[in-house]
């Protein structure tokens, strides 16, 4: 059977496998879900503080705080009217081998994203965007990029398993359109004369209304298939303390749910949620600002495959 259903919508705390208590999906290939969840439980790259590792089981398990409300506000549907979802569990490799992680990543999103669905992935650390980027290329094309993140992680002097460096590689690769690429909510220095993307820094950010910030989103990213990366710490640290790379002065969750529900309209074909690290978090405000992030985008998948 390819989906298992584990949840019992009137009993949100029981028996929580998978994010929001959809079904888990043990064969994608026989699901007709239009999404699916994916968890990529991987730290290697990390430079900072460790941990990120756990991130996707504490990311279910605050989605349970979200499953009571039936119609999301300020939606004006009901999720599971519009959006089939499946959870399809971790990638699963052998601890410390950095090859077998990316492998196994890219068979498993490949999978995912050629049977036709949208992709939600919850990180591990942010390193995890590269092999998805690859798989969602594959399938769509050169993407441009909406990153969400107090860094760029365009290091060109970082390694090649760098949670620093990723988007560096991608652009080498060729799988970005820098034309096309938007990097929201940055705090942290970089060669502003040379650098390849369009920054939206968090200063400019927090001092616009999101309406104006989603405005210039969408004159960079036009009509181009885009993918949305998002590492928890471009949150301040007031609303995400459970990151390896603490960052003051970044956006609140409220703005960061405005902006991304601000891109309706764009041709968002997957995203990833990185850099929940709970062993640094309190009261698992960063699991619950993650596990929102990723609500929303089932939203937003909603809003784009059905209207």
């Amino acid at each position: 059977m390819a989906d298992i259903d584990m949840a019992d919508n009137g009993d949100m705390y029981s028996n929580v496998f998978s994010f929001m208590g959809v079904p888990l999906c043990t064969d994608i290939s026989k699901s007709d879900a239009d999404l699916a969840v994916l968890g990529h439980p991987y730290d290697l790259a990390t430079s900072g503080r460790a941990g990120t590792r756990s991130g996707p089981a504490a990311i279910r398990q605050a989605s349970a705080n979200l499953r009571w409300e039936e119609m999301r506000w300020p939606w004006q549907f009901a999720l599971q009217d519009r959006l089939k979802v499946v959870d399809c569990g971790d990638v699963s490799f052998h601890w410390g081998n950095h090859e077998d992680f990316v492998q196994s990543c890219q068979q498993r999103a490949s999978a995912i994203i050629d049977a036709g669905k949208t992709l939600l992935s919850f990180g591990g650390d942010h390193y995890v965007a590269l092999p998805l980027l690859r798989s969602h290329v594959a399938r769509h094309g050169k993407l441009a990029l909406i990153h969400f993140d107090a860094h760029t992680d365009t290091d060109e002097e970082g390694w090649i398993y760098d949670h620093g460096a990723m988007f560096h590689h991608a652009r080498q690769e060729g799988l970005l359109d820098d034309q096309r690429c938007v990097q929201i909510g940055i705090r942290t220095s970089y060669e502003r004369d040379r650098h390849p993307f369009t920054v939206l820094d968090a200063d400019w950010v927090c001092a616009r209304p999101a309406a104006e910030v989603c405005a210039r989103i969408h004159e960079v990213v036009g009509s181009r298939p885009a993918y949305v990366t998002f590492d928890i710490d471009c949150l301040d640290p007031a609303f995400a303390p459970g990151t390896g790379t603490p960052v003051s002065g970044g956006l609140s969750s409220n703005q960061a749910l405005q902006i991304l529900r601000g891109l309706q309209g764009l041709d968002l074909v997957g995203m990833d949620i990185v850099e929940v690290s709970p062993a640094y978090d309190q009261a698992d405000i960063t699991a619950l600002a993650a596990a929102t992030l990723g609500l929303e985008f089932m939203y937003l998948t909603a809003q784009r495959l059905h209207g």
